[in-house]
């Protein structure tokens, strides 16, 4: 007997897709206001900043609030190079390390069997339910327990310990990776590192690429000011943060600031969107 099979046709009209994409359009053009409204406050000279009622878009742009800012980056009496480096160590050693221990936690918990395995599991998506507000306390006690107060490592290992980008790999190993292809490969002599390096990374490379986006994102705005008190070791953000706090004067130098710190991480994130959907679709993370 011949089966027969009926494809399902959507049919929409013109006026239907016209309004979907006035929907859609419009909901886009809501969102990205904020972005607008802070790219236009970077370009408003002093006079357009305090008007009264705030005007949204700016009337005479200027470059002086950058000139501003970059002219009291060079009259702090640490050299702005050394904030500059101090955050791409921190970023770079906090990707690596979240990147390498989470992947390595992922691979053993998505396809290795062992006593425990579901109680941990339950525990990290516990942990995803608490905001970083609620840690602050233990881990100022742990860092400072392990004396690692004012050091690179008070900012650095905890960015390691993230339980978000472990949930993430897991759900996309899950997914991604059959487990008849590591049993192949078993058969054929390969160690676990060899195929978790070898075989499973390459397979959840959108995942781990998402993990450092997101990880750098979390990084890239990080003061440091709750465990760091050396002003050598500051990173950059927290001297934009002190040059912003000089006054009502600053504001324009305060704007020029925002953009500068908000559109290296808007940057990071166009430039890999796919891979992000991709892996939050895979993920089941919403």
């Amino acid at each position: 007997m011949k089966q027969t099979l009926y494809k399902k046709r959507i049919n929409r009209s013109l006026v239907g897709d016209l309004g979907i994409f006035v929907f859609l359009g419009a909901g886009a053009a809501f969102t990205a206001l904020p972005l607008v409204f802070a790219v236009s406050n970077a370009f408003k000279p002093l006079n357009e900043l305090f008007l009264f009622p705030p005007q949204f878009f700016v009337r005479n742009p200027t470059l002086q609030n950058f000139a501003d800012l970059f002219t009291l980056m060079g009259q702090s009496w640490i050299p702005m190079t050394r904030y500059i480096s101090n955050s791409l160590l921190i970023i770079i050693l906090g990707m690596a390390g979240n990147l390498f221990f989470g992947s390595l936690a992922a691979y053993a918990l998505s396809k290795h069997d062992f006593f425990g395995k579901q109680t941990i599991n339950a525990l990290i998506v516990l942990s995803l339910m608490f905001a970083p507000a609620v840690l602050r306390i233990p881990n100022y006690l742990t860092i400072a327990f392990l004396g690692w107060i004012d050091t690179y490592w008070a900012v650095i290992v905890p960015a390691w310990s993230s339980t978000l980008g472990l949930y993430l790999l897991r759900n996309f190993m899950n997914a991604m990776v059959p487990i008849d292809l590591l049993e192949s490969a078993r058969l054929d002599g390969a160690s676990e590192f060899c195929i978790y390096w070898n075989i499973v990374m390459p397979i959840v490379k959108p995942a781990w690429l998402t993990l450092i986006i997101l990880t750098f994102q979390q990084l890239w705005g990080l003061t440091g000011g709750e465990y760091i008190y050396s002003e050598s070791l500051k990173p950059l953000p927290y001297a934009l943060d002190q040059i912003v706090k000089g006054g009502v004067a600053r504001q324009g130098v305060g704007s020029a600031a925002a953009l500068i710190m908000m559109i290296v991480p808007i940057i990071v994130f166009i430039i890999n969107q796919s891979k992000i959907v991709e892996t939050m679709s895979t993920s089941g993370i919403k």
